[in-house]
């Protein structure tokens, strides 16, 4: 029996195959049976879905000398016939991995994956500070202390001098576990800034990516270990939109109708873009550079946030010409010299 294309729908412990050929293969494995099956066949093209697991399986399936392609789960729907189940998904993922127009992810590196988890892990932790921190602040305006804007760093700095935590020990003494708290989780967050640091200073892409405006080296890092290979995408705009900071589109009947931006994509990516755009609009007056001086231009007649979001567009677009280039950001002082 030859087997040219599989498609397998991966899961925790059960794993569906649909392998298409000279003839049909359908079987339902479980985990500890994938690899062994697998590597008695003949070198073929499997698709799977990018999902939970999908880049460790495809690193183990490459190194068995197979073709791997990972498939957006969203793409895929289509190919699904009537009922859903593991079965129709398998034949599904095996029909769209032969598709001439479809579009594939990259599969990661393992260091890649685990420099996105210190990224993770520090969202989360920045989340948990802010909560933290917000539940401080009533507990203290309890107390008549209304705690300025920003962190705890500036409620010591400007209201008190003999302790970061001064408030909370005389007065409101079942505030301070979550003054601990804070304290904790700002080490934990600053532990790995130290490991992304260490590693952007390392790297040529986080280097490079650090020349255009609006990128400081968190969102370098996340850049670079999301996106393997920048010339997956054939355009800066196709990157945009692959991040969902692009327009939706309801056109019909030759009328072009645009609304807001798509939100598709890496949520965390996104967010990172968003604020570093929000900084080049903050101090876009001290230092002019081509995309100051284009914001500029557009804040004359656009909303603040919507020009927000057309920087963010930008930078991304600089980012990947950047990437597929690899070449610095040659920043200019004004538009007027291009």
């Amino acid at each position: 029996m030859q087997v040219i294309t599989i498609g397998s729908d991966i899961a925790k412990n059960v794993f569906q195959v649909h392998g298409a050929g000279n003839a049909v293969l359908r079987r339902k494995v479980r985990r500890d049976q994938l690899i062994p099956l697998l590597r008695d066949m003949q070198p073929c093209l499997i698709g799977m879905e990018a999902c939970a697991t999908a880049h460790h399986w495809a690193r183990e399936l490459i190194a068995l000398g197979h073709v791997v392609k990972l498939m957006p789960p969203a793409y895929v729907k289509a190919y699904v016939k009537r009922n859903k189940n593991d079965a129709a998904d398998a034949e599904a993922i095996c029909e769209a991995v032969t598709r001439p127009t479809m579009r594939f992810v990259a599969v990661k590196s393992a260091d890649a994956q685990s420099f996105l988890m210190l990224h993770r892990a520090r969202h989360l932790l920045v989340q948990q500070r802010t909560a933290q921190i917000s539940a401080m602040r009533e507990h203290l305006a309890e107390y008549g202390v209304v705690a300025p804007r920003g962190g705890p760093m500036s409620w010591s700095n400007r209201s008190s001098r003999q302790g970061r935590w001064a408030a909370p020990r005389d007065g409101a003494t079942g505030s301070y576990p979550l003054a601990r708290t804070i304290e904790g989780l700002g080490a934990q967050i600053r532990k790995i800034e130290i490991e992304l640091l260490a590693w952007y200073r390392t790297n040529q892409v986080c280097r490079r990516l650090l020349t255009i405006p609006g990128i400081g080296f968190i969102t370098a890092t996340a850049l670079a270990a999301t996106v393997v290979d920048a010339k997956v995408f054939r355009s800066g705009r196709q990157f945009a939109a692959w991040l969902g900071l692009v327009p939706k589109q309801h056109s019909s009947g030759g009328k072009d109708r645009m609304g807001g931006i798509s939100k598709m994509g890496d949520r965390y990516l996104r967010h990172l873009l968003v604020v570093g755009a929000t900084a080049v609009i903050r101090y876009t007056r001290r230092k002019a550079t081509t995309v100051s001086t284009w914001a500029n231009q557009l804040l004359e007649r656009k909303p603040a946030r919507l020009v927000t979001v057309a920087v963010a567009n930008k930078v991304v677009r600089i980012a990947w010409a950047v990437m597929a280039r690899e070449e610095n950001y040659p920043a200019t002082p004004s538009m007027a010299q291009g």
